[in-house]
């Protein structure tokens, strides 16, 4: 993991903790072998954050959740909010998103149809992540309120 994307966790997470304080936030939460980006706990509920800068397969992430639900790693929760949050990198400079975005999306519908108690977000992180060594995006924090907005709207 770059610089860049470890930061964008650690930031996310605490800017979470000050919109949900409610929720204890996380990095590199586990969820049975697999580390989740920012997660969310409460009582009776998780969120669960990917943030998606350039992964080839992101929609890996998605079936990792996916199977963990169906394994019942996840019982304990009455609610778990799963967003994914796409970064630039996925827009298409023709208009639209790559299809490695929407399958990723498809998958976390599909988890939400087959789940009573889950719920699916596609949400945006509206910068392009910098290629390793590059300097990062001036905007890059603004962008990040919007993913933490996007987050907080999905949660219960």
């Amino acid at each position: 993991m770059g610089e860049f994307a470890r930061e964008g966790q650690e930031r996310l997470a605490a800017d979470l903790e000050a919109a949900r304080p409610d929720l204890t936030w996380a990095v590199e939460h586990q969820i049975g072998s697999t580390p989740v980006d920012v997660a969310g706990v409460g009582e009776d509920v998780l969120v669960l954050v990917e943030l998606e800068m350039r992964r080839a397969d992101p929609a890996n992430n998605t079936v990792t959740l996916l199977r963990s639900l169906e394994a019942g790693t996840l019982d304990e929760y009455e609610t778990v909010v799963v967003c994914q949050a796409f970064s630039a990198y996925y827009d298409l400079a023709s208009g639209g998103v790559s299809t490695k975005r929407e399958n990723a999306a498809f998958v976390g519908r599909l988890a939400e149809d087959a789940f009573d108690r889950v719920t699916f977000h596609a949400a945006e992180f509206p910068v392009e992540p910098p290629k390793r060594g590059a300097d990062w995006p001036d905007d890059w924090t603004d962008a990040l309120a919007t993913t933490v907005d996007a987050v907080v709207d999905a949660t219960p």
